[in-house]
């Protein structure tokens, strides 16, 4: 006798489709703030930045991104002169001691000129350019450059009531009108990374959508996906804060390999590369 739950044959699934995956390269962060929304990222002086750099190329980790200005939504810009104090001697140390590529999170162009002048390689601008009319002609020195989508130009606003009417949609034409922009400034669109802004003036739904569609994000240019530990995890199952957000981050890693993303920029870089390396050998196997 046929047990109660066991499909019959007219109930039976398709035959499975060929699963196609590849993993994305790993981004390590490294945040020179006190203030970063996630407690193990943060790095309070250079020795120990340039240390956890090292330690995350160790544990597999592609290219290292240094920021020195929080992003979390709600926070405060700093300084010049604090961003530059943080980033730079971290930035200058670790090119001497690892041939990682490394990139320079900031939204300052002094900043980001200075970054390129010491070691960096790719300038990651959360404001897509916006921020300061000097980044564009800097960022076309970088041998990389990302593109976020931020509502806005501030991490202290973008979580006011953000609304869209496709929020898909709205951002692909946000990051192709960047593009546009930065190769009308000189830079080369072919060295760009593009970003979705996952968690930067979205909504919890906003977020997944994006997420699920980052596939049809393109706009020409490869996807840079961060997702690590972000708070809307923590929304589609309550959670005390983003230290019990990994397992989350770690699915939603597995998932970024089947929709084609380029870069993942991750907190957890071991914990990472062995689930994708996980998923590698299952679907490499005959």
């Amino acid at each position: 006798m046929r047990s109660s739950w066991l499909p019959g044959p007219e109930t039976a699934p398709p035959p499975a489709r060929p699963l196609r995956f590849r993993a994305p390269r790993l981004m390590g962060v490294v945040n020179v703030t006190p203030d970063s929304f996630y407690a193990g990222s943060r790095a309070p002086s250079t020795e120990v930045a340039v240390e956890r750099a090292l330690r995350l190329i160790e544990d597999g980790a592609d290219l290292i991104d240094v920021g020195g200005q929080s992003t979390r939504p709600g926070s405060d810009s700093v300084s010049l002169e604090e961003e530059r104090a943080r980033v730079i001697p971290v930035i200058a140390a670790l090119a001497r001691r690892t041939k990682a590529p490394i990139s320079v999170d900031t939204d300052k162009a002094a900043v980001a000129a200075e970054a390129l002048d010491v070691g960096a390689r790719i300038v990651n601008d959360v404001t897509a350019l916006r921020g300061d009319p000097e980044m564009a002609a800097v960022a076309a020195r970088a041998e990389r450059t990302v593109l976020m989508h931020m509502l806005g130009t501030s991490p202290k606003t973008m979580q006011d009531e953000p609304r869209y009417d496709d929020v898909v949609e709205e951002v692909r034409e946000f990051l192709s009108e960047r593009m546009d922009a930065f190769s009308a400034a000189g830079g080369d669109p072919a060295r760009v990374w593009i970003d979705p802004g996952v968690g930067f003036g979205k909504d919890l739904q906003d977020n997944l959508a994006l997420i699920k569609h980052v596939g049809d994000l393109a706009a020409g240019a490869p996807v840079l996906l961060g997702v690590s530990r972000k708070s809307f995890l923590g929304k589609i199952r309550a959670d005390r804060g983003p230290q019990e957000r990994l397992p989350a981050s770690l699915a939603l890693a597995s998932w970024a390999g089947f929709a084609g993303v380029e870069v993942l920029r991750v907190h957890d870089v071991a914990e990472t590369k062995r689930a994708l390396e996980a998923l590698s050998a299952v679907v490499g196997a005959p």
